[in-house]
């Protein structure tokens, strides 16, 4: 249910609920014309049902298949330094009002999503993250990709998210980091460039107003909680 809370699909499946209790009426009071009429439209949903609902397969497919082995390359390059690195440039950034989307993969690779960007393969650091993100860099659009401890890829397209539920006053940045966390297990940091305001999104949903103190802490609980469950995985 949480794949298709808040999208288009929860108004498709109350039509098609809608759809079938009059054709059991239909059925129930020999409405033979009714009921040819509705048999060959409901021929028709069904092979348009895997088309309209793509989106939410995919997710859903993704969502199963999040049970992988975990990278041990990725925690060979990850820890407090990391984190320290991209909540000091996200507080500057929030300071500034910098806009700025930064994407931290977990176990899910988004190698499709790096390759829409302009591949960087480079150490975490305050500094790389900041220019990035300034105004006058040609990179500064998109989201920035962490994966396997490093900074893989700048101005990447992502996919924004279709939900109806999301506050009308969040733009692109918000529902493209609310899109990624719902389509991998990645972890997105937003910085509003109108507000400064930090939020972090995380398995579709999205917490704002955040201080660094939050942010670094959310930050550590999020990839601990993941490396022990990666670690039980392996071990059960």
């Amino acid at each position: 249910l949480n794949i298709i809370s808040g999208t288009r699909a929860v108004q498709l499946i109350k039509g098609l609920g809608l759809i079938f209790l009059v054709a059991l009426f239909a059925q129930l009071l020999e409405l033979n014309t009714v009921n040819w009429f509705l048999d060959s439209f409901l021929t028709i949903i069904m092979v348009a049902l895997p088309i309209v609902f793509q989106p939410e397969l995919r997710r859903a497919l993704e969502q199963i298949g999040r049970g992988g082995f975990l990278k041990e390359q990725f925690w060979q390059n990850w820890g407090p330094k990391e984190i320290n690195e991209i909540v000091m440039a996200t507080a500057e950034m929030s300071e500034k009002k910098t806009g700025a989307l930064i994407v931290i993969a977990r176990r899910v690779g988004l190698k499709n999503y790096i390759e829409t960007g302009i591949e960087l393969d480079s150490k975490i650091s305050k500094q790389l993250l900041l220019s990035i993100f300034q105004h006058q860099s040609p990179l500064h659009d998109g989201a920035l990709i962490i994966e396997n401890g490093t900074v893989q890829a700048a101005s990447c397209f992502l996919n924004l998210s279709t939900r109806s539920d999301i506050n009308p006053r969040l733009g692109t940045r918000h529902r493209a980091a609310i899109g990624i966390t719902e389509e991998s297990d990645a972890l997105a940091i937003v910085v509003s460039e109108e507000t400064g305001v930090i939020s972090v999104a995380e398995n579709g949903q999205l917490s704002r107003h955040l201080d660094t103190a939050e942010l670094r802490e959310t930050l550590a609980h999020s990839f601990e909680k993941s490396k022990e469950k990666s670690f039980m995985r392996r071990h059960l």
